[in-house]
C-alpha cells in the first residue's frame, strides 16, 4: 500500500506544469493600460467644452490675416474649475499683546488722593501739621484700579461761565455751602454750585477786593504776571486776578474744609493741594511777583519766621507780599477775631521782626491790606549786616540749591540773591520783562548763562518748534482744536515751557511740570516766562484730585522714567487726574508707544499711535488718546423707601 502512494505522487510530479509568470504579467498589464487609455477618452468627451455660436464666429473671424486687437474670443465650460484646497486645517488665532488687568476702583474711590490720604496722614507728626503734607504710599499700598468718576459726572462749564458756577454731581459736597454761608464763598443752587465772588476778608466780593490792592501797587501794566495764594478757599482771588492777566498759583491742604481745591479746579481755575508745615513749597526761588495771604491761618511771625523765610524765596527780586486778616487792622477788628488785643499786637510786631530780617521794605498798610515789598538785590542788606549785627538773618551757604524744592526741609536762613554789579541792578540776570513781552523775551536765567547747555539761540528756536508743533496737534486732536473745550492742561515733561507759550491764545492754562529727575531745572525759566508749574516725582502721585484736567501732553516721559518706576503706576495716576472724554497727547520713541498703547487699550483709552510731524521715518511717534466716558454705578437705594 505504501509503495502504492509513492508511485502516484510521484507520477503527480512528473505530469504537473509550471505556469509561465512572464505572459500573465504581460496579460494584466495590457487590459490595465487598456482600460486607463479607454477612460482617458470617455472623461474627454465627457468635459469637452461646447462651443457656442458666437464663440464660432468669433474664431473664424480671428483666421483673417488682419490683427483685431481688441477682439476676444470666449469659451463657456458647463463645469466651473476649483482649484481652492478644501481640506486644510484651521488658521490659528492671532496672538495679541494685552496688557495687565486694570478693574474699575469701588466708588468710595472717586476722590482718592494718593499721597493726600486723610487716613494715612494720621500717622504723622501733627507739630507744625507735618501730618498734611505730602505723605506717599509704598509701592505695594498702591492702588491698581482705575479711579471712577461720581455717577451723573458732566463735562465742566465752559471757561468763563465755569468761573461762576460748577456741577454738583462733579464734587457733591455741601459743607462749605453751610460754614462759609456768611461769607459767600459758595451757594448749592438746584442741580449746581455757584461762586458769588466772595472771601473772608472781602465781602464785598474779591473784585472790589483786587482793585483795591489795585490802589496800592500796579496789577495793570504787565509787572506783576505770577501770583501765588496761600490758603486760597475756593480760589476767588486767583479767578478775578485771571482778568487782569495775573496768573496765581492757588493752594490748600485737604483738611476740614473739603473740596476747597477740587471747587477751584472745576471752576476752570489753576490750584494744588499743599500747605506750608515742614517742607519747601513745590516751587524754584524767584518765581512769583506777587504772593497773598488773606486770613490764611499761616503762624508767619512764629518759628523763627521760617514760612515768612520761604516766602521770601519764591518771591522774585522786588517782588510784594500781601496780607490781609489778622493781625492787621488788629485795632478795629480785634473784638470780632475774639482775640485779645495784646495778643494781635504781638503777632503783628513778630511779623514785622521777620518782614526787617528779610530786607523787606514794608510799602503800606490801608485798613486791612498790609504791603511789603522784597529788595531787587541783597547788595544793601548786606551791607547794613556788617553795620547792625543784631537782627540779622544768616544766609544760607552756597551748598543749599535755592531752586530744590522736593521734600526739601524748610529752613530759617534767608536764601541769598545772585550777585550784583552795582546797587541798581536787579539780581538774577537783570529785571523782567512786562506781561506780555515776557513770554518770548529771553528769560534771566538763560541771558545770565546759569542754565548749563541753554543759550539764547536754543531758547528763540524751541518757542518756534513748539508753535509748530502745536498746529500739528490740532491736526491730530479735534477736541484741543476746538476753542474753549478744553480749560485745564497739563504737561508732564515741560523743559522750558514751550508747549505752554503756544497755546497763549487760547483760553487755557498749562501746569507746567518739570520732573525731578530732569537733567536741567528749568522751572525758573517757566516763571520767568510768565507761565506756572511745579515740580513732580512721575513715580508718584500728584497733589491733586481726580479728574482735574481736560487735556495731558508728554514729551518723552516714558523714555525719562525707564527703569526707574513701573509704567503702569504713571499711566494709571495720568488715568486719575484726567476727566472723562479728556485726551492724552504723548510723543516718545516707538517702542516705548506701542507698550503704552497695550496698558492704554486696558483702561478704555481709545488710543491710536501717528507718524512724528516731520513725517513717517522719524522713530519718534506719537500717541493720541482720548478716555472714554464711564462712571461709577448708581447708588443703590433703599428698597424699604
Amino acid at each position: 500500500m505504501a509503495n502504492t502512494n509513492n508511485f502516484l505522487t510521484q507520477l503527480h510530479n512528473c505530469t504537473r506544469k509550471k505556469p509561465n509568470t512572464l505572459f500573465t504579467n504581460l496579460y494584466l498589464l495590457t487590459f490595465a493600460t487598456f482600460l486607463c487609455t479607454l477612460f482617458y477618452f470617455l472623461g474627454l468627451w465627457r468635459h469637452y467644452p461646447t462651443t457656442t455660436a458666437a464663440a464660432i464666429a468669433a474664431v473664424a473671424e480671428s483666421s483673417s490675416l488682419c490683427f483685431h486687437p481688441n477682439t476676444t474670443v470666449t469659451t463657456q465650460s458647463s463645469t466651473s474649475l476649483d482649484f481652492a484646497a478644501h481640506h486644510l486645517l484651521p488658521d490659528l488665532p492671532p496672538t495679541v499683546a494685552r496688557g495687565p488687568y486694570l478693574p474699575p476702583c469701588a466708588s468710595p474711590f472717586s476722590e482718592h488722593t494718593p499721597c493726600e490720604d486723610q487716613q494715612r496722614s494720621l500717622s504723622f507728626p501733627r507739630h507744625r501739621l507735618a501730618y498734611r503734607e505730602r505723605h506717599c504710599p509704598a509701592p505695594e499700598e498702591r492702588l491698581r484700579c482705575r479711579i471712577p468718576a461720581p455717577y451723573g459726572y458732566r463735562q465742566p462749564l465752559r471757561w468763563p461761565a465755569s468761573r461762576d458756577a460748577a456741577w454738583y454731581a462733579n464734587a457733591p459736597h455741601k459743607e462749605l455751602t453751610v460754614e462759609k454761608k456768611g461769607q459767600n464763598w459758595v451757594r448749592f443752587d438746584g442741580n449746581r454750585f455757584r461762586f458769588p465772588g466772595g472771601g473772608t476778608m472781602f465781602p464785598r466780593g474779591a473784585d472790589q477786593y483786587i482793585n483795591d490792592i489795585g490802589k496800592l501797587i500796579n496789577l495793570r501794566d504787565g509787572s506783576v504776571r505770577t501770583a501765588i495764594d496761600t490758603g486760597c478757599g475756593v480760589a476767588s482771588f486767583g479767578a478775578y486776578l485771571l482778568s487782569r492777566d495775573i496768573l496765581t498759583m492757588s493752594f490748600a491742604p485737604r483738611d476740614t474744609h473739603i473740596s476747597q481745591v477740587q471747587f477751584a479746579l472745576e471752576r476752570g481755575i489753576p490750584a494744588l493741594i499743599g500747605i506750608l508745615a515742614t517742607i519747601r513749597l513745590p516751587y524754584p526761588s524767584r518765581a512769583f511777583d506777587m504772593a497773598h495771604c488773606s486770613r490764611c491761618l499761616i503762624p508767619w511771625g512764629q518759628y523763627d519766621g521760617v514760612y515768612m523765610t520761604e516766602i521770601d524765596r519764591v518771591l522774585r527780586p522786588g517782588g510784594y507780599w500781601i496780607l490781609s486778616g489778622p493781625p492787621i487792622n488788629y485795632e478795629k477788628h480785634w473784638r470780632g477775631w475774639e482775640r485779645t488785643h495784646e495778643s494781635l499786637k504781638e503777632e503783628q510786631d513778630g511779623i514785622e521782626d521777620v518782614a526787617k530780617s528779610l530786607c523787606w521794605k514794608k510799602l503800606v498798610q490801608k485798613d486791612d491790606l498790609a504791603v511789603w515789598q522784597k529788595p531787587t538785590n541783597h547788595a544793601h542788606c548786606k551791607l547794613k549786616r556788617k553795620i547792625f549785627k543784631s537782627g540779622s538773618r544768616p544766609l544760607c551757604g552756597e551748598a543749599q540749591d535755592p531752586d530744590t524744592a522736593w521734600y526739601t526741609k524748610l529752613d530759617t536762613c534767608l536764601t541769598p540773591l545772585p550777585e550784583v554789579k552795582n546797587i541798581k541792578e536787579v539780581s538774577g540776570g537783570g529785571g523782567l520783562a512786562n506781561w506780555p513781552n515776557r513770554l518770548t523775551s529771553i528769560p534771566p536765567r538763560i541771558r545770565s548763562e546759569s542754565l548749563e547747555g541753554i543759550t539764547a539761540e536754543m531758547f528763540t528756536e524751541n518757542t518756534k518748534l513748539w508753535k509748530k508743533r502745536l498746529a500739528y496737534y490740532k491736526k491730530l486732536d479735534h477736541q484741543l482744536a476746538e476753542r474753549g473745550r478744553y480749560r485745564n492742561l497739563l504737561d508732564m515733561n515741560a523743559y522750558l515751557g514751550g508747549f505752554a507759550a503756544a497755546l497763549v491764545d487760547d483760553p487755557v492754562w498749562v501746569m507746567n511740570i518739570v520732573p525731578v529727575e530732569a537733567e536741567i531745572n528749568t522751572l525758573g525759566v517757566v516763571y520767568e516766562r510768565g507761565l506756572i508749574g511745579t515740580y513732580q516725582n512721575w513715580c508718584e502721585a500728584m497733589s491733586t484730585y481726580p479728574r482735574t484736567y481736560d487735556f495731558i501732553h508728554g514729551d518723552s516721559v516714558f523714555s525719562l522714567y525707564q527703569n526707574r518706576c513701573d509704567m503702569v503706576d504713571i499711566l494709571l495716576e495720568m488715568d486719575r487726574i484726567l476727566r472723562p472724554q479728556g485726551s492724552v497727547i504723548l510723543r516718545d520713541d516707538v517702542d516705548v508707544l506701542t507698550k503704552v498703547k497695550i496698558i492704554a487699550d486696558e483702561m478704555q483709552w481709545d488710543a491710536r499711535i501717528t507718524d512724528h510731524e516731520e513725517g513717517p521715518y522719524e522713530r519718534q511717534k506719537i500717541l493720541v488718546a482720548v478716555k472714554e466716558y464711564w462712571t461709577s454705578p448708581p447708588p443703590e437705594r433703599n428698597q424699604h423707601s
